[in-house]
């Protein structure tokens, strides 16, 4: 159960880089822009352009390649399934054969490209939390979505719910590994038995995990309310947010990508 603290998502790593300094709206819009990109690149050749620049950007961040790496470990199993269920799904020429199941070379090769697809995509969302705090990923947040507050769209209140999700990760996942270990100290086994009964042995673990989750939930609001929160109403900041030289060369890098990837893609 030592993949609990292997997630990254949701946490921050404290650094003096260009990533760390850039506006939290410049990281959320180029996220998305990479995102984008990576379903827009075509082939491997593509896939492995993103992927050199996705390493290049956690080596400017400062961020420990390994730490990133860690973070993939809990999606192995998902990495796993998606490649041999599209090497046995997709018909073509047929490289092996086990039984009556036929793995074929199209299958094969689509299963390597979602599976580079998924790795890049947890690599490039755990690059944002680790180097944005949650305080600053909330005013990014808000400042991205205020536009639409004419349409009705609760900005403050969208953006203060996705970061205390993100800000709660690590916390869920160290409660769930107090209650795994308390668990077994009692005679508890998660690591024997099939896929079923390790799921049903996760049982006596998620009910005290839901029910700490919700009392903290409560105890949040309490806090609030405490402390006269009001959402987003005439809410002023201490730090504003400002764009600088960084964050103009990051967006323009950021357009130079896409148009380079449309090209690659129509042409």
């Amino acid at each position: 159960m030592s993949f609990l603290g292997d997630i990254t998502i949701g946490q921050y790593y404290p650094a003096e880089s260009v990533v760390h300094r850039l506006d939290p709206r410049t990281k959320i819009t180029l996220t998305m822009v990479m995102v984008t990109a990576v379903f827009l690149a075509p082939d491997f050749w593509a896939q492995g352009s993103l992927a050199i620049l996705t390493l290049l950007m956690v080596k400017v961040s400062g961020v420990p390649l390994s730490y990133l790496f860690r973070g993939l470990r809990p999606i192995l199993i998902i990495l796993a399934f998606t490649f041999v269920l599209n090497a046995l799904m997709i018909p073509g020429a047929e490289l092996a054969r086990i039984g009556p199941l036929s793995i074929s070379q199209p299958g094969v090769l689509m299963g390597l490209l979602l599976a580079i697809r998924l790795i890049l995509l947890v690599a490039i969302a755990s690059l944002l939390s680790l180097t944005t705090t949650p305080i600053d990923l909330t005013d990014g947040l808000e400042q991205i979505l205020s536009p639409f507050r004419r349409l009705g769209v609760p900005a403050h209140e969208l953006a203060m719910m996705m970061s205390i999700a993100l800000r709660f990760v690590p916390t869920l996942l160290e409660e769930a590994e107090k209650i795994i270990k308390a668990q077994m100290a009692r005679g508890a086994d998660f690591e024997s038995g099939n896929v079923i009964q390790r799921a049903r042995a996760m049982v006596p673990v998620l009910v005290p995990l839901f029910v700490g989750a919700f009392r903290r939930a409560d105890e949040l609001a309490l806090a609030m309310e405490a402390r006269c929160y009001r959402g987003g109403y005439q809410r002023t900041r201490l730090k504003q947010l400002r764009f600088g030289t960084h964050d103009l060369m990051a967006g323009c890098a950021g357009v130079l990508l896409l148009l380079v990837l449309f090209l690659w893609r129509w042409w």
